[in-house]
């Protein structure tokens, strides 16, 4: 399933893009008109996330909202039958909705990103951490957007989306 989301529901982008569904926000693309936003959905195959019901009527696939705030927002698109559930494997670039491709080992990361070759409890040791302090049986999984570059990894933010999600 891939998403468009109006600009009154841009506070689920990242949510949507971490449990790996393709999400592309009408902010970014500068589409503010109701036509505009059913053009762009219809052109790409993608389910319009609205809190508008006229738009949310015009369009051929669309998910209404009514709640305002994120968790809110989130329930109901569970209850509307996304699955919201954090992948092992991440794909969707959090930033950009580009590909993210897991790095090797081997490779060196920024400074805002842990060493993908060296364990979590180490990594907390060095300072390079997140914040979390769990404990992990094997190197940290780095991943790299092929389009903008960010790294990602499963650390504190991963935690506490995860415990935000309805499905998790």
């Amino acid at each position: 399933m891939q998403f468009l989301l109006d600009t009154m529901c841009g506070g689920l982008v990242s949510y949507l893009r971490m449990c790996n569904y393709d999400t592309v926000y009408a902010g970014d693309r500068n589409l503010e008109a109701d036509d505009d936003v059913i053009a762009a959905a219809r052109a790409d195959n993608r389910t319009i996330v609205t809190r508008d019901s006229e738009l949310a009527n015009r369009a051929a696939d669309a998910i209404l909202l009514t709640a305002h705030e994120v968790d809110e927002q989130l329930a109901q698109l569970h209850e509307a039958g996304v699955e919201l559930e954090l992948p092992l494997e991440p794909a969707v670039c959090g930033r950009c909705n580009g590909r993210l491709e897991r790095i090797d080992p081997s490779e060196s990361t920024p400074g805002y990103a842990p060493e993908p070759g060296v364990f979590e409890s180490e990594t907390s040791a060095a300072g390079r951490d997140d914040g979390s302090s769990r404990s992990s049986t094997g190197p940290t999984p780095v991943w790299r957007c092929q389009s903008c570059g960010q790294y990602f990894w499963r650390g504190s933010h991963w935690d506490r989306v995860s415990e935000t999600l309805p499905g998790c």
